[in-house]
């Protein structure tokens, strides 16, 4: 998908970071991240992790501030192709998808307990992913051309 925004989980500190970071990166996006206003120190020390890492300089961007302040620039930047809001806040779910609509960008939004098995698995990271089929000319043995 390219580069994915994120509105970091503001209830729980490293595990609900992790668990919307990981999946990105390993579908091979970008994201850059709002931290938890009220506990950045997590994600700060987290983007220190990735710094002694071999995550790549540039894939995971953290950024520190309050929601209000941020929302709206990651929402309607141009270089930002998706959303990815930790929470159930319906007012801030309807102020990322107004501010997306200039844009056409997609918002997804997950109120997961992380701890539990159940915020586990492949939909995090197959929700980022975008496949693309092409059409290929084929001729078969009789001659006729065909597709598959």
């Amino acid at each position: 998908m390219g580069v994915v925004g994120v509105i970091a989980d503001a209830n729980s500190s490293l595990i609900g970071l992790v668990s919307v970071v990981a999946p990105l990166i390993a579908g091979g996006n970008t994201c850059v991240v709002l931290a938890a206003e009220n506990l950045p120190l997590c994600a700060i020390t987290f983007a220190e992790v990735l710094n002694s890492s071999d995550v790549p300089g540039g894939v995971v961007n953290i950024l520190t501030g309050s929601l209000a302040e941020m929302a709206a620039p990651l929402t309607t930047h141009m270089d930002v192709n998706a959303m990815l809001y930790s929470g159930k806040d319906g007012s801030v779910i309807q102020s990322l998808q107004e501010s997306a609509a200039l844009n056409l960008k997609r918002i997804y939004s997950y109120d997961e307990r992380w701890n539990d098995e159940s915020a586990q698995g492949l939909h995090f990271i197959t929700d980022f992913q975008e496949v693309k089929t092409t059409w290929h000319p084929i001729e078969n043995v009789g001659g006729a051309s065909s597709s598959y």
